[in-house]
């Protein structure tokens, strides 16, 4: 049996993978309609792949299965909203960055312990 930080370890190489594969579509395919959404796009883009580096680490603290559960999370609610926003232009998903927000700086307080 594998241990929870290997298992988020696995999912943080798998974020950057898509984090990876949204930075190529952004800067090649996407039709943004203007200068504010590109660079939201760009710097959610950056919190991707920070937080999926961060999932990494995870196989290194003492309170891994908390500290993966609230990153990944974090990380899936705080950079979904925000694509989603700048690739449709409705704000309709722009509630869940804060809740990410919050799970982001728990799952890096729980790396810390």
């Amino acid at each position: 049996m594998t241990s929870p930080g290997a298992a988020f370890c696995c999912l943080g190489a798998l974020s950057g993978v898509g984090a990876l594969g949204l930075a190529s579509y952004g800067a090649h395919l996407a039709q943004f309609l203007d200068a504010y959404r590109k660079e939201l796009f760009h710097k959610t883009n950056k919190h991707h792949f920070l937080h999926s580096l961060a999932l990494l680490g995870v196989l290194l603290c003492r309170k891994s299965l908390w500290a993966g559960l609230l990153l990944a999370s974090g990380t899936t609610f705080f950079c979904t909203s925000f694509n989603y926003q700048a690739l449709s232009g409705h704000p309709s998903t722009h509630t869940l960055a804060p809740v990410g927000r919050s799970l982001l700086l728990l799952g890096w307080l729980a790396l810390a312990l």
